[in-house]
């Protein structure tokens, strides 16, 4: 106990200038691609495209992230943080200027392989940072500090693109894209400052891990039959954030009541991740991480079964908040039962994490396509109903299936 509160005083010392300088640099950088998430389904709806091409081209970013994680774990032998970011900033100086351009499926589909490869590049250069710059006990502080930063910025994200955007996307979402990326930029430059000043890096010499070989691909199917509803269950929470950020936008558009405060119906959707991440762990513990994640789905999934059924703005904004503060205890709850693998088995750390990695991909590709046809189906609000539904069914079936305790033993 008295070193876990060490670890966590430390994490707040001055020495620790270099990681919040990352922070800054990812909350204005989440500021940058929250305006552009949100403008983007908007922007390909005024350019005469269906809801159901809009969520197959949204999915496709995911497709790309994934082949290009493939390429840069394979082929790159020695990677460093400080020019993993600078590959994603100078990518995502072009990405506003492709987008401002796109009129067509191909600028689009060439807009979804950028966003996909920095998207991937930001994956990676946080893990490398936390990696050489902290030392092992004080890596979860580090990206709980990260990921607070980056939350952030998603949640003013959406506030600063609805107000902007008005009736339609123009030049203004692209423009405060680049005047946001700017800030990001500029602690960029802090952050490597920083860091020449401090001489001591951990893990400078941080090795490739070996290419899998056949027995760990046999482990990893083994693996995933032993904690397939606990896949399942991460393939469905990104299903749900992939309905958010692909009609989302499209629903707030319809709240004309609301403007220019449009953005709200994603805010709202983002801030309880950002206020309940601090609580979750007492509430997990209590109930067990698997019981919790799916229990919160559960009713989350209730809540949003209703959004067709209300006629109220403030009163559908007001589900949405609640609905979300159950999804903020679900996916922390979620990650905890990963890490819990890992503690317990952690000789097979790569194989779990490459699993969760690939459910979270198998969401972000399926999840847009899905909110795009039922969109074009049902409605946009309705689409959401059906997704509780569905949610309802999947959290009670995999309550009902679940283990109490999995124990992962692959010989």
């Amino acid at each position: 106990m008295i070193g876990e509160l060490d670890s966590q005083n430390r994490i707040f010392n001055i020495k620790h200038k270099p990681l919040y300088a990352a922070g800054l640099m990812i909350l204005f950088w989440a500021i940058f691609d929250g305006i552009g998430t949100y403008s983007l389904p908007i922007l390909m709806t005024e350019n005469g495209l269906t809801k159901t091409a809009v969520g197959l081209i949204i999915g496709s970013s995911s497709i790309a992230g994934c082949f290009f994680d493939y390429l840069l774990g394979r082929f790159l032998k020695n990677p460093h943080y400080r020019r993993i970011y600078l590959a994603m900033l100078a990518l995502c100086l072009i990405y506003p200027l492709i987008l401002l351009n796109a009129k067509t499926l191909v600028f689009f589909l060439i807009a979804m392989l950028v966003w996909g490869v920095y998207y991937d590049l930001f994956g990676f250069g946080n893990f490398d940072f936390v990696s050489r710059k902290l030392p092992s006990n004080e890596h979860a502080s580090g990206f709980g500090i990260i990921w607070v930063f980056r939350c952030l910025g998603y949640t003013i994200a959406p506030i600063i693109a609805g107000a902007v955007i008005g009736e339609l996307v123009e030049w203004k979402p692209f423009g405060m894209m680049w005047l946001f990326l700017g800030f990001a930029i500029l602690f960029y430059f802090l952050l490597l400052y920083l860091s020449a000043k401090d001489k001591k890096e951990y893990f400078e010499n941080l090795e490739r891990k070996p290419k899998p070989s056949k027995y760990e691909f046999r482990n990893v199917f083994k693996i995933s039959k032993l904690i397939m509803p606990v896949l399942i269950c991460t393939v469905l929470v990104n299903i749900f954030d992939a309905f958010y950020w692909t009609i989302g936008p499209l629903v707030a558009q319809d709240l004309k009541i609301i403007h220019p405060l449009d953005g709200l119906f994603i805010a709202l959707y983002t801030l309880p991740t950002l206020l309940l991440g601090w609580f979750v762990g007492k509430v997990a513990n209590h109930l067990g991480k698997k019981r919790t994640a799916y229990i919160a789905f559960l009713i989350g999934s209730i809540i949003v079964s209703t959004y067709a059924l209300v006629q109220s703005t403030i009163l559908l904004l007001g589900l949405v908040f609640i609905s979300s503060c159950f999804f903020a205890i679900a996916w922390p709850s979620l990650n905890g039962v990963y890490s819990d693998f890992i503690s317990e088995s952690s000789h097979l750390e790569k194989e779990i994490e490459s699993l969760e990695d690939f459910f979270t991909n198998i969401g972000y590709i399926v999840g847009p396509a899905l909110a795009g046809f039922a969109a074009d189906k049902f409605g946009n609000i309705p689409a959401f109903s059906y997704l509780g539904i569905a949610g309802i069914v999947i959290s009670l079936i995999l309550l009902k299936v679940t283990p109490r305790s999995i124990k992962i033993t692959v010989s």
